[in-house]
């Protein structure tokens, strides 16, 4: 299955995913005996990888920590993964310089066999993506700043634009970031609330790390705490659509923690909480599924609004 070339390569990337592996786990991987292992790694070691024995039961080896590699090789699926995911965020939600993007894009190529290249070159040309607007791009600066204090455990001091009207001062104890439902979020205990909050980020202005530290309870999940603010009754609508496709299909459209699906008789159920129907019905639209509101009343009125909206552009008119 392997030349002994592709398993000196296959032991210098499985190296890297991990800080120790076993020597009985990389027999097991590359399918041959420890015996040929121990060999493998002293050619790594004459060619010059500072390949490090572990000790403890059965042995083990690691890189040297710091070591940096050559540039990574990758399979042509694997290559085609990455391109795709780079290609994707330029038209999302974060807003990337072009630049390091492009300059990614270039390198993966570059380290590529040339059928492999052309095929994805290919795919770079051909492959269309439309881009959300720029109002609802998230800077990408702000995203990797409160990566940092959250991974740190660094308060944070911020505006906070809760709209046009409310906008105050707060410190905050970031937990932890999530998406949800287009938007992104920040977990954090609220200094000035005395309470766990969440705060969209494209609503965040003037922020800056402190040095004050803090200690955040190890078992705490954002995903789940985002989950239950934004299913609250009593602070958003309680949402029911009929689409008329099977659950399969429907599932493919909606996240699972967008809310409930399940099957009815001539289609699927969705059951949720959210507090903009005017993002809701933009959604469902995109969907491209035939679909009937049950309630509430507020999102009927909101997609009849648009339904006029699209109608007048057309010069048409119609009775709603």
């Amino acid at each position: 299955m392997y030349s002994p070339t592709t398993r000196l390569l296959t032991i210098l990337e499985l190296l890297q995913t991990r800080p120790v592996w076993a020597g009985a786990e990389l027999a097991a991987r590359l399918e041959v005996d420890a015996r040929t292992i121990r060999r493998y790694i002293m050619m790594l070691q004459d060619m010059g990888m500072p390949v490090e024995p572990v000790r403890g039961p059965g042995g083990g080896y690691r890189l040297r920590p710091g070591f940096k590699l050559p540039p990574l090789l990758f399979t042509e699926e694997e290559a085609t993964v990455i391109l795709i995911s780079l290609l994707v965020t330029t038209a999302q939600q974060i807003n990337w310089s072009a630049v390091p993007v492009e300059g990614a894009l270039a390198k993966v190529l570059r380290v590529l066999p040339l059928h492999a290249r052309n095929r994805l070159d290919a795919l770079t040309s051909n492959l269309t993506l439309f881009a959300a607007e720029d109002t609802t791009k998230l800077d990408a600066a702000l995203l990797l700043t409160l990566s940092d204090a959250v991974q740190q455990r660094t308060r944070v001091a911020m505006t906070y634009m809760a709209d046009a009207e409310r906008v105050t001062e707060r410190m905050v104890e970031p937990y932890g970031l999530a998406a949800w439902w287009g938007n992104w979020y920040l977990v954090a205990y609220c200094c000035l609330r005395k309470d766990m909050r969440t705060f969209r980020l494209d609503r965040i202005r003037n922020m800056h790390l402190s040095d004050e530290t803090f200690t955040r309870p190890d078992n705490f999940d954002c995903q789940a705490f985002l989950a239950e603010q934004m299913s609250r009754a009593d602070s958003t609508h309680i949402v029911s659509i009929q689409f008329s496709a099977p659950l399969d299909i429907v599932r493919n459209r909606i996240p699972e923690h967008y809310g409930a699906l399940s099957s009815i008789t001539h289609g699927t159920l969705f059951e949720t909480h959210y507090d903009n129907l005017e993002g809701l019905a933009h959604f469902l639209i995109t969907l491209n599924l035939p679909f009937v509101v049950v309630q509430p009343q507020g999102l009927k009125t909101v997609l009849q609004g648009i339904a006029r909206q699209l109608m007048a552009s057309t010069g048409s008119s119609c009775a709603i």
